[in-house]
């Protein structure tokens, strides 16, 4: 008797629009391409679908009556590392940037491309497709996987645990990849554009802001001296 492989589940999209017309578009766009689309018209509607069930990526619009989208990524972040596409309509620098410090991982502007959407939704999921950590690894295997120490930051390249000071760090995913790329070249000054295209998966010119403000948010949860600026060139990690 044969055994059916059982195939995967669709990649679940929570996606937060409040013009209807641009919801139904994008939510058929994106389900032409294998997606299950689940939707929400307004920040508070979409929060109670985030606590009811599971999504594997969240696309949210900035302007949205009762909780925005700056909100509703604050409040996402409080509870889960989801990976977050903000959407704007303007590409304003202070809704790019709110956007970006509340925790969105990307941004897009309206009206935009659904190839180009797509293209970030699967950058955003490979960078979140971190393989899970057995549970019954032997303790002794963290010295066989090359843990790296800086001062009393820790991290675990092939375990994907971060640790400071003895205690465990909860990175977001783009995070968490930042940090491993600048593991993997401690001391060396990476430049924001290498940085978008190792990072983020950028295969043309994209926004360095969404590099600074995660430099932003990572100096926030390892250490503020960590990660030094070389200004007019990048970032480096100090050993």
């Amino acid at each position: 008797m044969s055994v059916s492989a059982v195939t995967p589940p669709p990649v679940s999209i929570l996606l937060v629009e409040d013009d209807e017309v641009i919801r139904k578009t994008v939510g058929m766009a994106l389900e032409r391409y294998g997606y299950h689309v689940n939707t929400a018209g307004d920040g508070l509607t979409a929060l109670e679908l985030i606590q009811d069930k599971r999504h594997d990526l969240l696309v949210l619009d900035v302007m949205l009556p009762g909780l925005d989208g700056i909100g509703l990524a604050r409040k996402v972040r409080e509870t889960s590392l989801v990976p977050i596409l903000m959407m704007s309509a303007r590409g304003d620098s202070l809704d790019v940037v709110s956007g970006l410090e509340a925790g969105a991982d990307d941004y897009v502007v309206k009206p935009v491309d659904t190839s180009v959407l797509v293209a970030r939704i699967r950058s955003l999921l490979r960078r979140a497709s971190f393989p899970a950590q057995t549970a019954d690894a032997e303790p002794a295997a963290a010295k066989d996987r090359g843990v790296l120490v800086f001062g009393e930051l820790t991290i675990d390249p092939e375990g994907l645990e971060v640790s400071l000071a003895g205690r465990p760090v909860a990175l977001a995913p783009t995070e968490l990849r930042l940090l491993l790329e600048f593991a993997a070249h401690p001391g060396i000054v990476l430049d924001r554009q290498t940085l978008l295209t190792d990072v983020w998966d950028y295969g043309w010119d994209g926004d360095s802001r969404v590099v600074d403000l995660c430099v932003q948010r990572l100096r926030k949860k390892i250490g503020a001296d960590r990660i030094e600026t070389v200004r007019g060139f990048g970032y480096k990690l100090r050993r």
